[in-house]
């Protein structure tokens, strides 16, 4: 067994050998994290042992999970397909009651529902994997089928499955603590495109398509952080919304041209079937509307643009919520080393939405794609052209699925977003 001991700089005169390692404490939580991904990699070159005990000798009982929490989130792996699997470290600790482990799960559940193809991963089969997690858990979960879509006039989510085989469906799933006395709920909007081919503004393959498996991370990170709030049993009340389809270029697929009827009766001009997300997720943010909800959050992998603003180094928020919430969710952001880059979302973007044809068209012009999406959303917040709920909408395009690792993620599902949700959520209802 390999042995660890997080200890304060007092011990500073011990030195680690093959089978024991002293990490020294550092206030900073992410130097923290960053010696746990340094002793990780050095026991994984050294392939001396299987099983590792991390033994906490330091009072600041944060830094001790924070250790731990990262260990334990890169002893991740996804192979369920391979036929030879490598094992993973058999991971004990001291104090056990200071990880929190319902949080792991989480980050791991969503890692698992980005990296599975779409072979398995269906909208249908997404509705089965939400029950079977909802059993482990304190949520509850219900599945709007395409007849209950079509009747609820979801333009926007019937129109992007339309080239697909598969139905589409709609999920909510409900969370509320036994002594929540509210009836606004915080809701949370997943996109959920199982896989976007870019319809029939076809995908190149290369470096696009062929990662388009992930298009359903925002949905994995609000299941797993649905999943990881009630299995902490926090005293909230959390709506989540999925819509999830697949966009394809089948016979019956919309095309560039076509005038979509939104469930608020907007209409849509669609310039570009490879920006569906935005279709799918409006209805969703609309139907929002019914919940009177306290605070409205979405996340999306939703434009290139915000990868190429921010890259793998943070996530692209923006919004109509007030300063104060914006600034929570920046510092929440910084606990768990999740970094929000807030956007200028000046009315002007708007603008780049007019359309000749109808209410507005679904994509701007090249410059700040992010951002003009956000006003492609903003429009499904409002009722009678007032903010219906404090909003906030954050794209993890660049971070959600990686070619290679880097930090605390690995190299495919990151799990973004479940740590940032769980923790800002965790602050929010302490203040409110």
């Amino acid at each position: 067994m390999i042995k660890i001991y997080i200890v304060d700089k007092s011990n500073k005169k011990l030195c680690d050998h093959d089978l024991i390692y002293y990490v020294i404490a550092d206030n900073n939580s992410r130097k923290m994290r960053e010696k746990a991904i340094k002793t990780y990699k050095k026991i994984v070159s050294a392939d001396l042992s299987k099983s590792i005990h991390i033994y906490n000798q330091i009072k600041e009982n944060n830094l001790y999970s924070i250790f731990v929490e990262t260990f334990l989130l890169l002893n991740y792996k996804f192979d369920k397909y391979k036929s030879k699997k490598q094992p993973l470290f058999k991971i004990s600790y001291q104090n056990p009651k200071l990880i929190n482990t319902s949080l792991i799960e989480g980050v791991c559940i969503a890692r698992d529902l980005v990296n599975e193809p779409l072979s398995f991963l269906t909208a249908q089969q997404l509705a089965k994997e939400i029950k079977k997690y909802s059993k482990n858990s304190f949520f509850k979960v219900e599945t709007l089928n395409e007849k209950k879509i079509r009747d609820l006039a979801m333009g926007g989510v019937l129109s992007v499955n339309k080239g697909s085989v598969n139905p589409s469906n709609f999920n909510i799933l409900t969370y509320k603590h036994a002594k929540s006395k509210s009836t606004k709920p915080i809701v949370l909007v997943g996109k959920g495109v199982m896989y976007d081919t870019g319809g029939l503004s076809l995908k190149p393959t290369a470096n696009s398509m062929d990662m388009m498996k992930s298009d359903m991370a925002g949905a994995a990170a609000v299941i797993g952080a649905i999943y990881a709030i009630a299995k902490m049993k926090l005293n909230v009340h959390i709506v989540a919304l999925i819509p999830a389809v697949e966009n394809r270029p089948g016979g019956d697929a919309y095309v560039p041209g076509d005038v979509i009827t939104m469930m608020n009766g907007s209409t849509v001009e669609v310039l570009n079937t490879d920006a569906e997300g935005r279709m799918i997720l409006a209805d969703a943010l609309h139907y929002a509307k019914r919940l009177k909800p306290s605070l409205v959050i979405d996340l999306a992998t939703l434009t290139g643009s915000a990868a190429r603003a921010v890259g793998k180094y943070g996530i692209v928020a923006m919004g109509n919520a007030s300063y104060e919430i914006i600034k929570l969710l920046e510092e929440s952001g910084l606990q768990v080393d999740e970094k929000i880059a807030v956007q200028p979302f000046w009315d002007e973007y708007r603008l780049e939405l007019e359309s000749d044809m109808a209410d507005l068209k679904n994509i701007g012009s090249a410059e700040a794609g992010h951002i003009t999406a956000g006003k492609f959303l903003e429009h499904f917040t409002k009722e009678k052209g007032q903010s219906a709920y404090p909003w906030v909408h954050l794209d993890i395009a660049g971070v959600a699925f990686l070619q290679k690792p880097y930090f605390i993620s690995p190299k495919g599902g990151t799990g973004a977003g479940v740590r940032l949700l769980c923790q800002f959520i965790k602050n929010y209802s302490s203040n409110v």
